[in-house]
């Protein structure tokens, strides 16, 4: 399964979620790759905490190799190379978490037929090789996006599974923006069809994700004066009702994920100890990551028979 993650904005929580996602399917035992596709700030390397590639690496990565100026991408091992506590020893009967990282200030570039011939080679390298391959795209419509799009619509890809997920935060904004990049004029429907995908079954493969999700029902929230409290439940239903007007409600959504301080902070992987040991993190985060996680693949939360 090939998994690409998408938002029209940054700050959505597109890669800390995206990461957390690998990361709990490793843990569940499948063997998984990630690669960073945010050719204008790859930075996945901070949430998996490797060193070696904070912002990207010297030469060799993603940028390198679409380019023509190397014949293999480096592959990093998240196990062997985190300098996270909690995963320096591989957990048992966790899967192998590889991720590839862009080049350090690569920047977008504009896209040719040679690098799609090259982005096909190696998406169905590590098709076969991974149960799980999650491609972390450039936020809005960028050469990345374009990039997926082409790739996907080619022969070569027929017959091969690819899921797109949206990152959204839970603002009026965010909402819009998120319904505007996958279903307005210029958007993934729209850009996908004029590349020869069906857009039907292109938009059964997109689902949105929600980050940064307050509940006004649970503390601190609902322990705001009276006023304020309704205020936020009025938004909250707002918000609820625009979802659904736009495209992106329930039955458009895979999941969400809570308003988390610990992520606010610092963009992480959370672990089970940064719930049960520390309690740095908070339960319904870890759930919201592992549910999201199990979605990925299932076809029942994609509405597939």
């Amino acid at each position: 399964m090939i998994v690409f993650s998408a938002s029209d904005k940054g700050g959505t929580g597109r890669s800390v979620t995206s990461a957390n996602i690998a990361f709990r399917r490793a843990l569940a035992g499948d063997d998984v790759c990630y690669l960073d596709f945010d050719f204008g700030s790859p930075t996945v390397a901070a949430i998996f905490d490797v060193p070696s590639a904070l912002g990207g690496i010297g030469q060799g990565g993603l940028h390198s190799y679409l380019q023509g100026q190397v014949h293999e991408p480096v592959r990093l091992d998240v196990w062997a190379h985190t300098e996270h506590q909690a995963l320096r020893r591989r957990p048992a009967g966790s899967g192998s978490l590889e991720f590839l990282p862009g080049d350090r200030s690569g920047g977008e570039f504009a896209v040719d037929n040679d690098s799609v011939i090259r982005c096909i080679d190696l998406f169905l390298r590590l098709h076969s090789e991974f149960d799980v391959v999650l491609v972390d795209l450039s936020a809005g419509r960028s050469y990345a996006v374009d990039l997926a799009l082409e790739v996907t619509a080619r022969p070569e890809f027929h017959g091969i599974g690819a899921r797109w997920l949206i990152h959204h935060r839970w603002t009026h904004q965010h909402v819009v923006a998120a319904s505007g990049f996958a279903f307005g004029p210029r958007g993934i429907l729209s850009a996908g069809a004029a590349r020869g995908h069906d857009v039907e079954q292109l938009r059964g493969n997109i689902r949105f994700v929600r980050a940064a999700v307050p509940d006004p029902e649970t503390p601190p929230w609902s322990l705001a004066p009276p006023s304020q409290s309704a205020w936020m439940r009025a938004c909250d239903e707002g918000l609820l009702r625009l979802a659904a007007d736009r495209g992106v409600g329930y039955s458009a959504m895979l999941g969400s994920v809570p308003l988390e301080p610990l992520l606010q902070w610092r963009e992480q992987l959370i672990t089970d100890e940064d719930v049960l040991s520390s309690w740095v993190a908070g339960p319904e985060t870890l759930k919201a990551f592992q549910d999201l996680a199990g979605k990925l693949t299932d076809d029942d939360a994609w509405g597939i028979p």
